[in-house]
């Protein structure tokens, strides 16, 4: 029966060891796996290394290391457990596994660059089990989220369920722009408010249910009206808008201060039984007078408020802009940057378009001059609140 010490043996055998200085001279070309447990790791590590507890690495290491043929360079604390773990990376079919000779307490007494990482509560672990699980999130995601800034633009029907889901993920700032009160009508699709909260200011009203549902949340108010007095010192510092507006004036306004702070906007939109989604990415994508250049009569437009919108559509709708700024935020998937997606409720059915930049787009357009900020209530009839 082979001893403990037969098996290191037999695993360095297979493997090959490196020395720190041959790995620090040229760290940013590996991959760095952290095998140690996790309090270990909380104490300090290399620089950028993914963490992946030995015990956990076969069932986890190929959706946090996902390019089998980069070299991987494995560390514990002493040398041990990264041997054992380069032999179970080489039978997964990493092509160039190197064991960290002497493992992170030799790197750090030679005076190599270390950290010690930032890392989760044991309550944020728990509450965000679920993406801790997805590789394409894991804990450097859930970072990311902890550290976004998005801006609603209406704690309305889609600013409701786009805000519950945003906090509940985790992204750790939200702002709410709405200058309306909490009305008994708006209870039937703007799922933020509650009875007892009628005659409250709506962003008084989201911030009491959103901090409620996640302490890590920071939601900063704005209870006023977005103009070109205020939207560049709003917009200023957030990575990404969530638009809920329900007029085009708003809408051109939110638009053209994107484009002059390059900050995406995940447009969506609803009437009736319909609604779209679309992700105005500046100068990445279209922008929204790529779409629609020119408003429609006011008679051709009217709001919600005078054409109705069944209940549930805009949770549909909110819950989908949800999805697509997280991706924003985590550079996941294919986001809905030049294309618009469509969804009609009675007939149950998606259809994707695409929508391609204006090269003649007076806002965008190779040819654009320098973009005024300026109200815009004259194009068409103004809706005063979100939807």
């Amino acid at each position: 029966m082979p001893s403990p010490r037969d098996l290191l043996n037999a695993a360095r055998a297979e493997i090959r060891e490196v020395e720190p200085h041959e790995v620090v001279e040229n760290l940013s070309a590996f991959s760095v796996l952290d095998v140690r447990e996790p309090d270990e790791y909380e104490q300090g590590a290399l620089p950028n290394a993914v963490h992946v507890p030995r015990g956990q690495l076969e069932f986890s290491v190929e959706g946090r290391l996902v390019d089998k043929s980069r070299p991987v360079v494995v560390y514990c604390a002493g040398g041990t457990r990264s041997a054992f773990a380069a032999k179970t990376l080489q039978d997964l079919g990493y092509g160039d596994v190197v064991s960290l000779a002497g493992g992170f307490n030799r790197w750090k007494d030679e005076g190599r660059p270390w950290a010690a990482p930032r890392t989760m509560s044991a309550d944020q672990r728990l509450r965000y089990h679920r993406h801790l699980l997805l590789p394409e999130v894991g804990e450097r995601g859930q970072m990311a989220l902890l550290d976004a800034k998005v801006l609603l633009l209406g704690a309305g029907g889609l600013g409701s369920p786009a805000a519950i889901y945003l906090a509940a993920a985790g992204v750790g700032t939200l702002g709410i722009i709405d200058m309306d009160v909490v009305d008994a009508s708006n209870l039937q699709r703007q799922i933020l408010h509650t009875m007892d909260r009628v005659g409250m200011r709506k962003v008084d009203s989201a911030k009491v249910a959103l901090t409620s549902l996640n302490p890590d949340l920071t939601v900063k108010t704005y209870d006023t009206r977005l103009g070109a007095d205020n939207i560049l010192d709003i917009f200023d510092g957030y990575d990404l808008i969530v638009d809920g507006t329900d007029n085009f004036p708003t809408r051109y306004l939110v638009n053209d201060a994107s484009l002059i702070k390059r900050i995406p906007v995940v447009h969506g939109s609803i009437f009736r039984f319909d609604g779209q989604v679309t992700i105005f990415h500046p100068y990445v994508g279209p922008c929204y007078r790529c779409m629609i250049p020119e408003p429609p009569p006011a008679e051709l437009a009217p709001s919600c408020a005078e054409a109705g919108v069944l209940g549930v559509l805009p949770g549909i709708v909110g819950s989908i802009q949800a999805v697509e700024a997280i991706k924003m935020l985590l550079g996941l998937g294919e986001p809905l940057v030049g294309r618009l997606l469509t969804y009609d409720a009675l007939e149950e059915s998606f259809r994707t378009f695409k929508v391609r930049r204006d090269p003649a787009c007076p806002a965008c357009g190779e040819g654009a001059g320098p973009i005024q900020i300026a109200e815009y209530d004259d194009l068409c009839m103004p809706h005063v609140a979100p939807v």
